[in-house]
């Protein structure tokens, strides 16, 4: 039986003057489904992101979070009503602690008293593997670790939906299979992922379905292994002449 739908995008289309950056794209999100988003720069795909966030409205479409549209409601509503997304660059307040990066976090996006909220931020740590970190500030952590602290933010927030926007770029072999590992875990706790990557294997291996964005057009939907066998997808990284490869 397929997932329960919790998101879904109709006909979304978002214009930057002549520029169409995502168009008429559809698409569901069933619960607690990890879905990977992947495509060639400037393909659409952060846009995608920030349209659902409310950062850009979009010309035409909808969005339904459940039942509810989302259009019209700026990004601290979507926020507050279960969605968060991370940045390709992550930006945490360097000179507060990482317990108080994530606090933040908790006590913005979370109904919680602030007793509930240090408890949930105490867990999600444990879980991010920065529990020995709490007390340092986030200007100590490696690239490995911001990124682990974005996560963290993001979920601390009560997010349900999570849109993840290149969160294991920069990192090395090892890091990236901890990352990997962490992201199913973060599946396990109950949240749903959209995963925006650009390092293939990481997307292939995680994924339950893959959707494939070239110029802001949806090109193909499928498992990962539907998806490397897609000639279209070929062409789309590799040009025609590869057509009858799959993409590395």
């Amino acid at each position: 039986m397929a997932p329960l739908s919790i998101l879904q995008c109709r006909r979304l289309t978002k214009r930057f003057g002549a520029l169409v950056a995502v168009r008429e794209l559809s698409l569901s999100l069933g619960e607690g489904e990890i879905l990977g988003l992947i495509g060639p720069n400037g393909s659409g795909k952060t846009t995608f992101f920030n349209v659902v966030m409310g950062v850009y409205p979009p010309e035409e479409g909808e969005i339904f979070l459940r039942n509810e549209s989302l259009i019209g409601k700026q990004p601290h509503e979507i926020c507050h009503l279960g969605i968060a997304k991370t940045s390709q660059i992550v930006q945490p307040f360097l000179g507060m602690s990482v317990f108080e990066n994530v606090l933040v976090a908790a006590l913005y996006g979370a109904d919680l008293s602030l007793a509930q909220a240090r408890d949930e931020v105490e867990e999600v740590l444990d879980l991010m593997g920065l529990f020995s970190w709490r007390d340092a500030p986030a200007g100590k952590l490696t690239v490995s670790g911001r990124r682990r602290l974005e996560l963290a933010k993001a979920l601390a927030t009560g997010a349900e939906i999570l849109l993840l926007d290149e969160t294991m770029a920069g990192l090395n072999p090892r890091e990236l299979e901890e990352g990997l590992e962490l992201l199913r875990k973060i599946r396990d706790r109950g949240a749903t992922l959209i995963l925006v990557e650009h390092i293939m294997r990481a997307v292939m291996g995680i994924s339950d379905r893959v959707i494939v964005l070239n110029y802001g057009v949806k090109i193909a939907e499928g498992t990962p292994q539907e998806v490397t066998e897609n000639p279209e997808v070929v062409e789309a990284y590799l040009g025609k002449r590869h057509a009858g490869n799959r993409p590395n």
